[in-house]
């Protein structure tokens, strides 16, 4: 089995593959173990996953196949660092004066981080002891793995819903959209704050009666802060190239301008704020 490494600081837009041949399957692992993870890589000084100055973890292992996706190399966990829990909350407690000192904290991002939820459970409540903010990105597929227990040391939830038509989502995806639509209602049960983001990506899912769909759902949620509408781009097709993988969406240009006012729009009349 491969040895647990040091964690690697670097970019979500780095590609990295073939880490830990050793590594279980994504389709089927549990993740309730928590004591080891496979991890992309992190970022320090992250600026746009949640409130303040942050530290965002990209998680290895994700079953969705979002055909805009920048990350295909999170998709499994072979293709991540093993890295054991304890050196993981040692290496955050080496940053947590300086996150607390800039009113920001700890994102748990990937790939999907309910994939390993038992390493995340370990990294969201040794945060909380260290008074962080805590933050965790998420399509909400696996959004019943998240317990009670779990949500409690979470402070925000950035919640993607790639599409509010359940053909499309599945046409993105690959996956059913049921799953992310109840997570989103017990979140809002809860009154559990939530960001929702919304990947604009021409022809896939700017369509009116696409957006709003997912306008109509969100709008009345007293819990979601935000809605933050994100223009696709194409800084992840060398991966798919790098990975041997087929690029649906390689003539396709980010939204114009015009495309994304009309998207903000319809959000707006459906009373979310929105950015």
């Amino acid at each position: 089995m491969s040895e647990p490494g040091a964690l690697e600081v670097g970019s979500r837009y780095d590609l990295r593959v073939r880490r830990s041949p050793d590594a279980p399957e994504t389709a089927g692992f549990e993740g309730q173990e928590s004591h080891v993870g496979w991890l992309h890589s992190y970022e320090t000084g992250s600026t746009v996953d949640g409130p303040g100055i942050r530290i965002t973890l990209f998680m290895s292992g994700c079953l969705l196949r979002c055909q805009y996706c920048h990350n295909p190399d999170t998709w499994h966990l072979k293709d991540g660092h093993r890295v054991e829990l304890a050196q993981a909350i040692r290496r955050l407690g080496d940053f947590a004066p300086m996150l607390r000192a800039m009113g920001g904290g700890l994102t748990i991002s990937g790939g999907e981080p309910l994939v390993q939820v038992g390493f995340t459970r370990g990294m969201f409540a040794a945060a909380k002891r260290m008074g962080l903010h805590t933050a965790l990105d998420t399509s909400g597929l696996l959004g019943a793995r998240a317990d009670d227990a779990y949500l409690a040391n979470v402070d925000l939830v950035l919640l993607d819903i790639k599409s509010g038509d359940p053909d499309t989502y599945r046409e993105v995806t690959g996956q059913e959209l049921a799953p992310t639509l109840r997570f989103a209602e017990r979140l809002a049960a809860i009154g559990k704050p939530v960001w929702v983001r919304y990947v604009l990506v021409p022809g896939l899912t700017d369509a009116p009666h696409d957006v709003e769909k997912v306008a109509r759902f969100v709008g009345p949620m007293t819990n979601v802060e935000w809605v933050e509408v994100l223009p696709f781009h194409q800084m992840g097709e060398f991966k798919w190239k790098s990975l041997g993988l087929e690029y649906r969406l390689a003539d396709t240009h980010p939204p114009s301008e015009g495309q994304l006012q009309a998207a903000l729009d319809i959000f707006r009349h459906a009373g979310c704020r929105v950015r």
